[in-house]
């Protein structure tokens, strides 16, 4: 068992190996078409239909679509370091367990609760998200319905909390079946994307995209000015970070959230049929297809409707169909409105999976109950995993504002970026001998230069964002100490040791 204590690792072969245990064995049956499905099916969703037209109003101005691209750019040098792990290491719990044959047990376990920012945090937003569309559809059909309910001092989210009971019961009944349900849902969601790009270019007024970057507002007629400025802007001595500069590198971590998801694919590895090529492929796919679908989507929003239209006012933020409501086109904003509905189920389906399959990890590994990595023999799902995540989202869904979520949800996801990132340069180092079914190109330059994107990103979230990434990593720190460590099955000696591999060669490029 290499290292000791807080740094002993578990080697890929014992992660490998534990897949095939009866208890808590995953059924393997996804192929590379079922990982570009999940991998659109969660990406697009908030980032279009929530978060273009509020960021553009809010921070960037018409330069969001470069705010996309920035994003994209980080999240394709991170997508390269996930694929090699996930087809070298094909198995349940994604940046969890990479940390873990890499950085140790103690990193491990960061990230696994880091990673609960990421999905089950995820799911909670883009939860309230679709609700807010439920409550617009509600009125174009004429009934005045709101989604939330006034229980004394705070607001519940009754509709965000009837799409997260009925998922989390679709996910007990097994993992093929609702990769069934996102193909059909998200063909929809595509044609309604398209629809925008199409229907929105025919409103496009070229005056709307001056100024490209508008001029930073003063502290005094901004929101966005203190603690609640990028982080960045506070230590360069910006007094805001709404539009500006700032702005727009603000916008691209906001925007980042909408490109949360395409690591969702590594969690499945341990249900692919061929991970070594089948996991690659679904993250590339699923990576390049939204990458352009959402810069068009933000040009020909920002050219519809001036920034200025777009702002946050009286607490109702901006969505897709704002643009075409000041256009007149009641019509398509009808389309989208019901579009977006449908199209928000799954991402919080796959969101709501990917946070299963990492609790789902842990517990095998004995730092969170073991009782919870129990699969149903008949449907191969971990139910008890299921049901405790659907309930945890629930409530965040149920009761805490989309907006703090979102951010909180950014800084978890670009922080365990930076660690597998940086184990694919360890790993590498460490096991030159393990078979890759895909190989990184110029490593450590791309590792590297996924790490600075990443950190980057973090810097430009809000300071009060960071106040609060640390509260919750000083909680999690709290339980290992509490429970994990001396729960732990690699540190109770529980795990037989296993050969390490003979040298199959690999696949693909050279380093």
């Amino acid at each position: 068992m290499p290292g000791t204590g807080l740094w002993r690792t578990k080697s890929v072969e014992q992660s490998i190996l534990e897949t095939d245990e009866p208890d808590t064995k995953l059924r393997k049956n996804l192929g590379a078409k079922d990982l570009i499905v999940f991998g659109v099916s969660v990406v697009i969703g908030a980032g279009i239909f929530t978060l273009a037209a509020r960021t553009a109003g809010d921070l960037s101005g018409p330069s969001v679509s470069v705010a996309f691209v920035l994003a994209a750019i980080a999240c394709g040098f991170a997508a390269l370091c996930y694929a090699e792990f996930a087809s070298t290491v094909p198995v349940a719990g994604s940046a969890y367990t990479y940390s873990y044959a890499t950085f140790g047990e103690f990193i491990a376990w960061i990230i696994g609760w880091d990673l609960v920012l990421e999905f089950a945090v995820a799911a909670a937003a883009v939860g309230k998200g679709w609700s807010t569309y439920l409550q617009q559809v509600f009125g174009l059909i004429g009934l005045d319905v709101s989604t939330e309910l006034n229980l004394g001092p705070v607001q519940f989210d009754w509709g965000a909390v009837l799409l997260i009971v009925v998922l989390t019961t679709l996910l007990a009944l097994g993992t093929k079946l609702s990769a069934r349900v996102s193909l059909v849902i998200t063909t929809i969601k595509v044609a309604v994307v398209l629809l925008v790009i199409v229907a929105g270019i025919a409103y496009i007024h070229p005056a709307n995209y001056s100024p490209f970057i508008p001029p930073a507002k003063a502290a005094s007629d901004s929101a966005g000015s203190g603690l609640e400025q990028s982080l960045l802007s506070l230590i360069l001595g910006g007094q805001t970070s709404t539009y500006g500069i700032f702005g727009l590198l603000a916008g691209a971590s906001l925007v980042f959230f909408a490109f949360i998801g395409f690591d969702v694919v590594a969690t499945t590895a341990e249900e692919t049929r061929n991970p070594q090529k089948d996991t690659p492929r679904g993250i590339f796919g699923s990576l390049a297809i939204v990458t352009v679908l959402y810069v068009a989507v933000a040009l020909v929003v920002t050219g519809m409707a001036k920034y200025s239209d777009l702002t946050t006012k009286n607490g109702t933020r901006a969505t897709l169909a704002t643009a075409f409501e000041l256009n007149g086109a009641n019509w398509a904003a009808t389309i989208i409105s019901v579009g977006a509905l449908v199209g928000l189920i799954t991402v919080v389906m796959v969101m709501l999976l990917g946070q299963i399959r990492i609790l789902f990890a842990m517990s095998r590994d004995g730092l969170v109950s073991r009782s919870l990595a129990k699969t149903d023999p008949n449907r191969g799902t971990p139910v008890r995993a299921t049901v405790l995540v659907g309930a945890v989202v629930v409530v965040a869904a149920g009761f805490f504002p989309a907006d703090k979520l979102e951010e909180m949800v950014n800084v978890g996801t670009l922080f365990a970026f930076v660690l597998v990132s940086g184990g694919v340069i360890i790993l590498r180092r460490s096991r030159p001998d393990l078979p890759r079914g895909f190989r990184a190109p110029l490593v450590p330059v791309v590792p590297i230069l996924a790490i600075l994107a990443c950190v980057w990103l973090m810097l430009n979230l809000t300071a009060l964002t960071w106040v609060r990434f640390v509260v919750w990593m000083l909680a999690g720190m709290v339980i290992y100490f509490l429970y994990g460590r001396s729960h732990s099955r690699l540190g109770r000696g529980e795990l037989a040791d296993v050969p390490p591999v003979e040298e199959r060669g690999s696949t693909s490029s050279s380093e």
